[in-house]
């Protein structure tokens, strides 16, 4: 979730599920919703998935990127802390077939696993890799979505002097093909597939930034 996210809708042409989202979070007075850099992402990983998964719904401004991506039969798991919120979006996919949006923490997201996209943003441990283990979650070849980070400009990557270890825990995820996305000269996502074959931790992360 964006500090701004909301905002950055205003005055864009939106698919109509996306701009009811937006109206909702923007009534709600919630600035948090993810971008509009985000949403577009995840509209199109959405596209080769049967199956979803994403924490942190919000009022379902992605959730609303990923049902308008996701082919016919899809299904679509959200969760979400809140209750209210829960209800307002529960009331606004009402019409949205194969949605489900789930009250509680992010980890009620392993009921319904595996899955062949998994969006981690929102939910607390999940998102620094303290639980979330592809191993799980993933279908052999299934994209995890983690973002909200700022484009890392060079190697080692850090976070306020220290590793970014949220960061790298992915990209050095030994289960993981991962690559940072720059969606944006402030935004950045990481965005990783499932290998059919585990390596050595480490083994494909090299700098590419330069010195």
């Amino acid at each position: 979730m964006a500090q701004d996210g909301t905002e950055a809708y205003r005055g864009l042409d939106l698919p109509p599920l996306v701009a009811r989202a937006v109206e909702l979070a923007d009534r709600q007075g919630f600035p948090f919703s993810c971008r509009p850099e985000q949403g577009r992402l995840l509209r199109v990983l959405a596209g080769g998935a049967s199956s979803v998964a994403e924490t942190g719904t919000g009022y379902g401004v992605g959730l609303a990127w990923l049902a308008t991506g996701a082919p016919p039969g899809a299904t679509i798991l959200s969760v979400e802390r809140d209750l209210d919120r829960v209800r307002a979006v529960r009331e606004l996919f009402a019409d949205v077939p194969g949605v489900t949006v789930v009250h509680g923490d992010w980890e009620a997201i392993h009921d319904r696993a595996p899955y062949d996209l998994v969006v981690l943003d929102g939910g607390g441990a999940g998102k620094g890799g303290a639980a979330a283990d592809p191993a799980r979650l993933l279908t052999p070849g299934g994209t995890l979505v983690v973002d909200d980070f700022t484009p890392a400009r060079r190697w080692p990557i850090l976070h306020e002097g220290e590793p970014d270890l949220a960061r790298l825990h992915w990209l050095d995820h030994p289960l993981l093909d991962a690559v940072e996305l720059r969606l944006a000269a402030d935004l950045a996502a990481v965005v990783a597939v499932r290998t059919l074959n585990q390596r050595p931790p480490g083994a494909t992360v090299t700098d590419s930034t330069g010195p």
